[in-house]
């Protein structure tokens, strides 16, 4: 695989999260267009500064997921990785599920950082669409073109987080959940199984 199309990959999951389109419909939202920049200012400044750090790759990683659990809507994300299988799942199922979801993705990508030493992230603004905040940023890596990420932001779940990240029409949540989908049908709709896989994947 190309180095660009590998970073480009890698940032669209560097953090993450979202539910279905249709949970976002109600207009009425609390939150603003200056919070919704705000934070994604303060997640990028977080990951520009990790980026930058020159940590172990294992540093990296719990960096990655302090990120990840501080601006993601992680419980949100995970739920719709898992599809309608979270709606009969018990909540001790769905609470393990969440903690090893969140511990996968920080693997999964936040190892990945290293494709980003000498790169940054830039926040450009952001707009009202429906219900939720679109705040775009431009990301510039070594050696490629500058290309635009675009962060989905509300606080439909009581606080302000971002709930998907869309790279070059990628969504973040559905690659997870094309993902989650196929690991999931390997043990048969078993979510404890698939809480154990991904507690070692990544």
């Amino acid at each position: 695989m190309p180095i660009s199309k590998l970073s480009r990959r890698a940032f669209v999951s560097l953090a993450g999260a979202s539910v279905f389109a249709g949970a976002f419909s109600t207009p009425a939202l609390a939150i603003n267009e200056a919070q919704a920049t705000a934070l994604i200012e303060q997640a990028v400044a977080d990951i520009n500064k990790v980026i930058s750090s020159g940590k172990p790759v294992n540093a990296m990683i719990k960096d990655f997921e302090r990120i990840f659990a501080k601006y993601a809507d992680v419980n949100i994300l995970a739920r719709s990785a898992l599809g309608p299988d979270a709606r009969t799942a018990s909540k001790s199922q769905l609470r393990n599920y969440t903690k090893a979801f969140q511990g996968y993705i920080a693997r999964k990508y936040g190892k990945r950082f290293k494709e980003f030493e000498g790169g940054k992230v830039d926040v450009i603004g952001g707009r009202a669409v429906k219900s939720f905040y679109e705040v775009k940023t431009r990301v510039t890596l070594r050696g490629q073109a500058p290309f635009e990420v675009n962060f989905l932001v509300s606080d439909k779940s009581g606080q302000n987080r971002f709930f998907d990240m869309i790279i070059e029409g990628i969504s973040l949540r559905l690659s997870e959940k094309a993902e989650i989908g196929a690991m999931l049908d390997r043990r048969n709709g078993n979510i404890d199984q698939l809480a154990q896989d991904l507690s070692r994947a990544g």
